[in-house]
């Protein structure tokens, strides 16, 4: 016989929903007033609930909320917060947008691919070279962690430059449409190379399959696949309701994650991939792609989010050199490698600047990639730590560097456009003089 939640397990599992989702969102609006990403506010929520601080200040609170009934509430919370981060990465395909990398493709990639290159093989070489100083576990096996630290140091946040680009009203402007569109590149190639890792893991001679599986399956999704979607919602919408397309959106993500899932690789790639297939079909709309979005972003994701602070002791696994060492590598290799890029690209030296600012912010991607191999034994406590602290520091301080050197390329600009002017008029003299002589 199937079991079921007892009548107090059920209650425990409302009050910690609610008591989670509630601190969440208080704080992701919070940081949303102040023009930062409410993700920040959610991983903070999880911070204070979790052990870092009410575990720690009042150890039986945390317990009563956390860990009666056996755990079981938790557990159930677990899947739920699993479902939302499979969502999460299903809308966050939404945003890569395929004909704007077409367009924009040769120009991005210099700065993606620099970008990539750059960061990838600092991180892989550091933990290659210096495995036994960063890492407190002992492993033979240096590629996997080389490789997973080398892939989360390089990856742009898609949405976090998306959200910068908005609030510095550039959305739509050059640079704007430049840098999101390299940040579709990174953020793709990037999850194709966690894809990878995760395929990598617990096998002795199977990396080529595995890589050949990942690529297939995302060729797969981006060709036949992606033309199979949209017939589908073309014929769906003649006969479905609202409703009855973003069911058949969510199944499509549930059963891509299901197939990747099946594959080795974390279905949260199946359900990127199939958000990516989704958001390019004309049959699926923007306002449904919002409706989907405004859901999951304030109802289901958060409590991902939060339970990355439930996970780990932030101040117990605080170490500040591996903090500094992560920041370090992923800051200067990120800023160097797109800084290239933009110049390759044809930029100024002030355009290139704010590029790779805009470039270096990192966001929940990191966080997730960091989650999961924190669950898979890729990476310990202490390194996680740092990977959130990065991914903080590298969004607060984008923003404002980029409106900085912008306005210096602005002002450069400006000056330049008055020297001509000035020639002119100089040179009109000089003939005025000729001809009275």
């Amino acid at each position: 016989m199937v079991s079921k939640l007892s009548s107090d397990e059920v209650l425990s599992f409302l009050i910690l929903v609610s008591i989670i989702l509630i601190t969440a969102r208080i704080l992701g609006e919070i940081f949303r007033k102040f023009k930062q990403p409410a993700v920040i506010g959610e991983i903070l929520a999880g911070i204070i609930l979790g052990p870092s601080l009410l575990g720690t200040l009042f150890p039986h609170l945390f317990a009563t909320i956390f860990t009666s009934q056996n755990g079981v509430p938790y557990k159930a919370f677990d899947g739920l917060a699993q479902i939302g981060i499979i969502l999460f990465m299903f809308i966050a395909g939404f945003e890569v947008d395929l004909k704007q990398i077409r367009k924009q493709g040769k120009q991005a990639a210099s700065i993606s691919l620099m970008g990539l290159l750059f960061p990838f093989t600092l991180g892989f070489l550091t933990v290659w070279f210096f495995y036994d100083r960063i890492f407190s576990t002992a492993s033979t096996h240096l590629v996997i962690p080389a490789m997973f630290f080398g892939t989360a140091l390089s990856i742009t946040a898609l949405s976090v430059c998306a959200k910068l680009l908005l609030d510095l009203n550039l959305l739509r402007t050059k640079i704007g449409n430049l840098v999101l569109t390299a940040a579709m590149i990174d953020d793709f190639l990037g999850w194709i190379l966690f894809s990878i890792i995760i395929q990598m893991m617990g096998k002795s001679g199977g990396a080529f399959t595995s890589i050949m599986m990942v690529l297939g399956f995302t060729a797969f999704i981006l060709t036949i696949g992606r033309w199979m979607v949209d017939k589908i919602f073309l014929i769906a919408n003649k006969f479905l309701s609202i409703g009855g397309l973003i069911t058949i959106a969510v199944c499509l993500c549930l059963l891509s994650a299901v197939i990747t899932e099946y594959l080795g690789v974390r279905g949260i790639f199946g359900a990127f991939l199939m958000g990516v297939a989704i958001g390019d079909s004309k049959h699926f709309p923007e306002r449904l792609q919002n409706i989907l979005h405004q859901f999951v972003v304030n109802i289901i994701a958060p409590l991902f989010f939060v339970s990355i602070g439930l996970r780990v002791n932030f101040v117990t696994n605080f170490n500040l050199e591996i903090v500094v060492i992560i920041l370090l590598i992923a800051c200067v290799a990120k800023l160097v490698g797109a800084g290239i890029g933009a110049r390759m690209s044809g930029l100024g030296k002030n355009e290139s600047y704010a590029v790779a600012f805009g470039m270096n912010a990192r966001g929940s991607q990191e966080i997730v990639l960091g989650s999961l191999a924190l669950q898979a034994k890729i990476i310990d406590e202490p390194i996680f730590v740092g990977l959130v602290v990065m991914t903080v520091v590298t969004i607060l301080i984008a923003g404002p560097l980029m409106k900085y050197y912008l306005n210096k390329h602005d002002v450069a600009v400006e000056k330049s456009l008055a020297k001509p002017s000035v020639s002119v008029i100089t040179q009109q003299e000089i003939s005025a003089i000729k001809v009275n002589l």
